[in-house]
């Protein structure tokens, strides 16, 4: 079913906020969206959530933010992040999310770059880290603090809290009740709805602009071809900065999955313990934190349950590589990873709060290793790939994940293979360009709309899985002109 008919349009929905606000009515769960206060979780309902947008939104319109206008939000994750956002979308603004790591220079770049009127700061320790390069930004017109208590002295004329946005947006609200839904009604699927800035590891970051389109692209595939449900939980580890978690966010919210925010990996074994989440999006870095932490406690068991948690991990990844090579399975096989699954891989999963169905992956290519590991556990990863460019552009699925595959294009997306094996990437997930940058721009995107990923790989005609071999800048030319990637095997056997 897709997400437009599981929610009760009668019409196609054309924006995030839509599609968003939405959910949280058809689902309205007691724990829509939740974080760790102290030593309790704190709850807040979709009807919550869509009253405290309401406010932020209609705050922002009294401060003047209006439609094209870029705010910009530098946050850990927390529910704060996801409000603000929504509220900014709501006025056809554009979110301009900031990495709270990001050196200050970098902060100001982005803020001069984009033009930021408004930049919202979660606290006092992710201010400080940027201070330097937040003074002085000439765009800038207010500063906002989701923790009120965090204003510092020397910006109290110009700095506000979240609190106050919200208060100043019930006022408005209470005036006038028809002007959120009269501001919604005007958002358009072609608005910009956001510009991420790239790393930067080539010189200065890109200012990638992704409309409403981009985003509901993602929401209407994903929602229709991965097994979501509204029973489900997921733990947000991932800064919702990066494109990945962002466009998950907005697809489990469509799904009626209940969010918890942590803020860092410091407080994950505690939080999967706590929230037992069913499904997650994460980083092949953090599969490799909890394996190491896994195979450490393992190993230093010592006598038999070292020689125990030994074999069900060799004979568990020879199991999980012949169920995805589709190899005969003997019986003793099966019994081998029945035992190992009751005696080593059941406690495995119980250190990942022992009701997750699967993750997702991306970011960053996933090792065959941990995949077969956490695939023998009995938690498979299925592997996807995307780009700020681009948002999310393929996944594997639960019932045909193919390990080392970075899974199949979606629906709505097109992708192909040019000649020198660049993977293309077409659709309405495209990116409209580089902010102020239209020559680079016409570097990476055709006139018929192509995106020229900068990644080299290939399709798998019989199964429709995209492979990952290599970046371009990478290839070796040949004198022939053809390309031809360091992994091949008359690049590999040369003396």
């Amino acid at each position: 079913m897709t997400a437009e008919k599981f929610l009760g349009f009668d019409s196609l929905p054309q924006t995030v906020p839509h599609f968003l606000f939405a959910a949280f009515e058809r689902f309205d769960k007691p724990d829509a969206l939740n974080h760790k206060a102290k030593d309790s979780w704190i709850n807040q309902t979709g009807a919550k959530i869509i009253e405290r947008v309401r406010c932020v939104a209609l705050g922002l319109c009294e401060m003047g933010i209006k439609a094209g206008d870029r705010v910009a939000i530098i946050s850990e994750n927390r529910p704060e992040w996801s409000i603000t956002d929504l509220a900014i979308l709501s006025l056809r603004a554009v979110n301009v999310p900031i990495y709270t790591t990001q050196a200050p220079e970098q902060v100001r770049y982005i803020l001069e770059d984009s033009g930021a009127k408004v930049l919202f700061v979660s606290g006092k320790k992710t201010f400080n880290h940027a201070a330097s390069g937040i003074e002085g930004v000439e765009s800038l017109e207010k500063l906002v603090f989701f923790d009120g208590d965090a204003i510092p002295p020397d910006f109290a004329h110009t700095a506000i809290s979240l609190e106050s946005i919200e208060k100043s947006g019930a006022d408005f609200n209470a005036r006038d009740k028809t002007a959120f839904d009269e501001l919604l009604s005007q958002i358009r699927a072609e608005d910009l709805a956001t510009i991420i800035y790239t790393s930067g590891t080539t010189g200065q970051p890109k200012g990638a602009m992704l409309s409403h389109e981009s985003f509901v692209t993602n929401i209407r595939d994903i929602t229709n071809e991965l097994p979501i449900r509204s029973t489900d939980r997921s733990l947000s580890v991932l800064p919702l900065s990066h494109i990945f978690e962002r466009a998950c966010f907005y697809v489990l919210v469509c799904g009626g999955v209940s969010i918890y925010y942590t803020a860092n990996f410091e407080h994950l074994a505690a939080h999967l313990a706590e929230v037992r989440p069913t499904l997650m999006t994460a980083v092949p870095r953090l599969f490799e934190q909890v394996y190491h932490k896994i195979v450490k406690k393992g190993m230093a068991a010592g006598g038999y349950k070292t020689k125990l948690f030994a074999w069900a991990l060799e004979n568990g990844r020879i199991y999980a590589e012949a169920k995805d090579k589709h190899k005969p399975v003997s019986v003793m096989m099966k019994l081998k990873q029945a035992i190992a699954s009751r005696l080593v891989f059941s406690k495995w999963r119980d250190g990942v709060g022992g009701n997750l169905r699967f993750f997702v992956s991306g970011g960053a290519p996933l090792s065959s290793k941990l995949a077969y590991s956490f695939w023998a556990a009995g938690i498979p990863i299925l592997q996807g790939y995307g780009m700020t460019e681009a948002c999310v552009v393929a996944a594997n699925r639960p019932e045909n994940n193919v390990v080392g595959s970075i899974g199949k294009p979606f629906s709505r997306i097109e992708v192909k293979i040019a000649e020198d094996g660049e993977i293309l990437v077409r659709g309405k997930n495209v990116m409209n360009g580089y902010f102020n940058k239209p020559d680079l721009t016409a570097e990476v995107l055709t006139e018929d709309g192509w995106y020229k990923t900068g990644d080299v790989g290939y399709l798998d005609e019989k199964s429709g899985h995209l492979f990952l071999t290599d970046r371009k800048k990478d290839l070796f030319k040949l004198s022939n002109g053809k390309y031809i990637a360091p992994q091949h095997r008359a690049v590999s056997n040369a003396p």
